[in-house]
C-alpha cells in the first residue's frame, strides 16, 4: 500500500471516528436536554393506620386530566405470577432487551408487508410505559419516539423499576390506572392475592380498557380474560386444573368503593406528601371506624344540624389512635377539622384552675370554699343554675362545676399565671387583652381560645402524673414516650387527687356509677358549655386513654340549653366503652383534711365541721331595704344563701317560695311593699331569716 493510500485511510478513520464522537455527544446533549418526564410522574397518596391498614386514599389530577386512581406499584406486593404471566403475554424478551425489541420490530414489519397489516405488535413494555406517560397520536412517528424514550428511559431505570412504573401507569378503565387500583377496585383485594383468573383478567384489560370493563362490559372482559388464559395454558404457565377453573370463573359485573375512615387526618396526611405515595398515621383503623360509626349515630339524632368531634388519645404514648373533626361531612363546616379549631373550652380548664391551687399549697380537696355572691372590680360570675351553695369543699365545687370557686380560685392564683403555665405547656392560650379584671378571670368560664388537642394534652398529662406532653398522629415523628422531655404541671400526688375527685363527679343519666361494676373503667372526666352555648364538651381518661367530645355549630351558632353533659358525656361513656381492654383503675389520692383556703386577703384554715354551722341568708340580709318596681315585680328577686347542708328551702311570712322551672332558682315576687320575714332551711332542718322591707322605687 502506497503511502498515499495509507494517509487517506486513516484519514477517513479519524472523520468516522469523529463523527461518531460528534454524533454520541449530540445524542447525550439531546437526550440530557430532552429527558423522559420521569420526576413529573404524581402517584395517588395512601394514608395508612399504625398497622398499615387503608384509611383513606386520594386521586390524583394530571394537568387537563380528570381526577384518576393511581397507586404506586411495589413488586414486593405483587404476586410474582403476575409478573411472569405478564412479561409471556405482552413482552416475552422484557428482562434482556434495552427497551426496543428487534426481533419483534424485524417480525411486526415483515408481517405489515406480507398481510398489509401489523399481525403481531413490536411494543415492548418500555415502549408502552413511554407512551403512558405521553400519550400521542398513533402514527409511525409517534412509534420511534416511543422507541428513542424507551431506550432512555432504560438508560435511567432498572427492569424491576421499569416494570413497576408501568404497573403504576397501566390503564384498567374509567378512572383506574395501575394494578393496585384495579385489584382493589375490582376484586376488593390487593394484587399479591389475585386468583388465576383476576391475573388474566388484569393482564387482558390495559389494551382495551373501556370496551373490557368488568364493571360496565362484563362479556366482553371475560371474553378478553378468556383468551388470555388460553394463552396461559398453551405456555405451560396454567396447569389443566387451573384452565377450568380460571375459565368457569365468574366476571363480577361491579366496582368497589375504597375505604374512607378519618377524612380530616387522612387529609393532613396527603398535605405532608406533595407527589403521592404511602403516609402512616398513628391512628387505629378499627377504633376509629368504631368512633366514626358511634358518632354517625349520635348526630343523627341532632335536630339542629349541629356536629360533634372526637380525639381520643393513647396515654403512654401520646399517639392519636382516633380523630374525628366532624361527624357528618355535609352539614354546615363539616368539612372543617374540629380538633384544631379554637373555641372556648367552658368549665374545662376548671381542673387545672384547681390543680395550680393544689401546686401552691393554699387549697386542697376538702378545703371549704364560699359558693356566694362575689364582685370582683364589677364582674359578678354565677353558678350554671343561678343558686349559691355557700361552704362547698373544692372538691363538689369541681364536682358540681360551680363557677364562684373557680373563679375565687383563678383570682388567687392570678390569670398571667395560669395562662403563662399553660404556654409553658405548650398549650398556646390567648389570654384577653388589657388589664380588665372581668376578661381575665372569665378564663376560668371559657373566656379563652384552646383546640381540641390542647385540652387532650392537658388532660392526658393529669392521666400521666401531671406531665404534659404533644400529641403525636404521624408515626415518623419523634417518640415523646422519653417522660425526661415532659413538662411537670402538676405533681404526681396533685394529679392523683383530682383523678380522684373527678372519679367521683355525677354519673351521666342512666349510666351507674363505675364503682358498683367491675368491668366499667374508672372514668376521670369533667364537662364543659361555653358562653351562650356554643360548645359543649366533654373529656375524660384512665389511666390509658384520653377521650375528648366536642358538640356544637362549627360557625358558633348558640344551642340554648344544650351542655356538655347532655350532648357530649354520654358519647364520650359510650367511646370508653368500645376501647381495647386495657383501662383499669386510675389513681388513687389520700383526703387532704383541714386545708386553707385565702378569700377577702385573710388566711383562714377551714374545717369540715364548719359544714354543721346553720345557713346563712346572703340576699337578702337582714334589716336591707329593697326597691319595688314594674321590672321587679315581674322578674322578682334571686334568694341566695351559703353554708349549712345546702337543699334550701325558702319560706316568705311562712309561704313556701317556687323554684324557678328554667333555672332553679328559689325567686321572691312580692305583691306589695311592707314589711316581710324570710326564713331559709337546709337540709337538715337548720334555718336562718331577715327581717326585710320591700319599698317602691320613686
Amino acid at each position: 500500500m502506497r503511502a498515499t493510500d495509507h494517509l487517506k485511510q486513516v484519514s477517513r478513520w479519524h472523520s468516522m471516528a469523529a463523527v461518531s464522537v460528534f454524533l454520541f455527544l449530540g445524542l447525550v446533549a439531546l437526550d440530557t436536554l430532552f429527558p423522559p418526564p420521569l420526576e413529573d410522574l404524581r402517584t395517588s397518596v395512601v394514608v395508612t393506620d399504625k398497622d398499615e391498614r387503608w384509611l383513606q386514599a386520594f386521586t390524583v389530577v394530571d394537568e387537563g386530566e380528570e381526577r384518576r386512581w393511581r397507586f404506586e406499584a411495589d413488586l414486593e406486593a405483587i404476586d410474582p405470577l403476575f409478573v411472569e404471566r405478564l412479561v409471556e403475554i405482552e413482552d416475552k424478551r422484557f428482562w434482556s432487551h434495552h427497551g426496543v425489541d428487534l426481533l419483534a420490530v424485524i417480525r411486526a414489519t415483515r408481517s405489515l408487508f406480507q398481510h398489509g397489516e401489523v399481525v403481531s405488535g413490536a411494543s415492548t413494555i418500555t415502549m408502552q410505559t413511554a407512551r403512558l406517560m405521553e400519550p400521542r397520536p398513533r402514527t409511525v412517528l409517534s412509534k420511534l419516539i416511543e422507541m428513542v424514550r424507551a431506550v432512555q428511559i432504560e438508560l435511567r431505570l432498572s427492569k424491576q423499576e421499569i416494570m413497576e412504573l408501568y404497573l403504576t401507569l397501566a390503564p384498567y378503565g374509567g378512572n383506574l390506572q395501575g394494578v393496585r387500583a384495579a385489584s382493589l377496585a375490582y376484586f376488593g383485594k390487593e394484587p399479591a392475592y389475585l386468583t388465576n383468573a383476576q391475573q388474566a383478567l388484569l393482564i387482558a384489560l390495559p389494551q382495551a380498557p373501556e370496551a373490557r370493563r368488568p364493571d360496565r362490559k362484563p362479556e366482553n372482559a371475560a371474553a378478553a380474560r378468556n383468551l388470555i388464559i388460553k394463552k396461559l395454558a398453551a405456555t405451560g404457565h396454567l396447569t389443566d386444573i387451573q384452565y377450568r377453573e380460571a375459565k368457569e370463573a365468574p366476571v363480577k359485573a361491579e366496582r368497589q368503593s375504597f375505604t374512607r375512615l378519618a377524612w380530616h387526618a387522612s387529609n393532613a396526611g396527603r398535605n405532608t406528601a406533595l407527589t403521592g405515595g404511602d403516609v402512616q398515621l398513628t391512628l387505629d383503623a378499627d377504633l376509629q371506624e368504631a368512633v366514626e360509626r358511634l358518632t354517625a349515630d349520635h348526630v343523627a339524632q341532632i335536630a339542629d344540624e349541629a356536629n360533634l368531634a372526637v380525639l381520643v388519645i393513647e396515654n403512654s404514648t401520646r399517639r392519636v389512635r382516633a380523630l374525628l373533626g366532624s361527624a357528618d361531612l355535609s352539614r354546615d363546616g363539616g368539612w372543617i377539622d374540629m380538633t384544631s379549631a379554637q373555641r372556648s373550652p367552658g368549665s374545662a380548664l376548671k381542673p387545672f384552675i384547681y390543680g395550680l391551687a393544689f401546686e401552691d399549697g393554699f387549697a386542697a380537696g376538702e378545703t371549704l370554699i364560699d359558693d356566694a355572691p362575689y364582685s370582683f372590680d364589677g364582674y359578678r360570675p354565677e353558678n350554671f343554675t343561678r343558686m349559691f351553695h355557700g361552704d362547698v369543699t373544692l372538691a363538689e365545687a369541681l364536682q358540681h362545676s360551680l363557677n364562684v370557686p373557680a373563679v375565687l380560685a383563678l383570682d388567687r392564683i392570678g390569670p398571667q399565671r395560669f395562662a403563662a403555665s399553660l404556654e409553658a405547656a405548650g398549650v398556646m392560650a390567648d389570654l384577653p387583652g388589657g388589664s380588665d379584671k372581668r376578661r381575665s378571670l372569665a378564663i376560668a368560664l371559657g373566656g379563652i381560645g384552646l383546640t381540641m388537642r390542647d385540652l387532650a394534652i392537658l388532660y392526658a398529662g393529669l392521666a400521666d402524673d401531671g406531665r404534659i406532653r404533644p400529641l403525636t398522629l404521624f408515626t415518623n415523628d419523634p417518640s415523646v414516650e422519653d417522660s425526661a422531655d415532659a413538662y411537670q404541671l402538676i405533681t404526681p400526688g396533685n394529679a392523683a387527687r383530682l383523678t380522684r375527685i373527678m372519679q367521683e363527679a355525677p354519673a351521666p343519666a342512666g349510666r351507674p356509677p363505675a364503682v358498683l361494676s367491675r368491668a366499667a373503667p374508672r372514668i376521670a372526666f369533667k364537662t364543659g358549655t361555653s358562653y351562650g352555648y356554643r360548645d359543649a364538651w366533654a373529656a375524660g381518661y384512665t389511666d390509658h386513654y384520653t377521650v375528648i367530645v366536642w358538640a356544637g355549630h362549627p360557625n358558633g351558632t348558640p344551642r340554648p340549653g344544650v351542655t356538655g353533659r347532655t350532648a357530649a358525656l354520654p358519647l364520650m361513656f359510650e367511646i370508653f366503652d368500645h376501647l381495647p381492654a386495657l383501662t383499669g383503675p386510675v389513681h388513687q389520692a389520700g383526703r387532704d383534711e383541714g386545708a386553707m383556703f385565702e378569700t377577702g386577703g385573710a388566711l383562714e384554715r377551714l374545717s369540715p365541721k364548719k359544714r354543721e354551722m346553720p345557713p346563712e341568708i346572703v340576699f337578702p340580709e337582714n334589716g336591707v331595704t329593697v326597691f319595688f318596681t314594674q321590672s321587679r315585680s315581674e322578674h322578682g328577686f334571686a334568694l341566695a344563701a351559703r353554708g349549712g347542708a345546702g337543699d334550701y328551702a325558702w319560706y316568705v311570712d311562712g309561704e313556701p317560695v317556687a323554684h324557678d322551672p328554667v333555672g332553679g332558682r328559689s325567686i321572691w315576687r312580692p305583691d306589695e311593699t311592707g314589711f316581710y320575714k324570710v326564713t331559709v332551711v337546709d337540709g337538715a332542718g337548720r334555718r336562718a331569716t331577715s327581717s326585710v322591707r320591700v319599698q317602691a322605687a320613686g
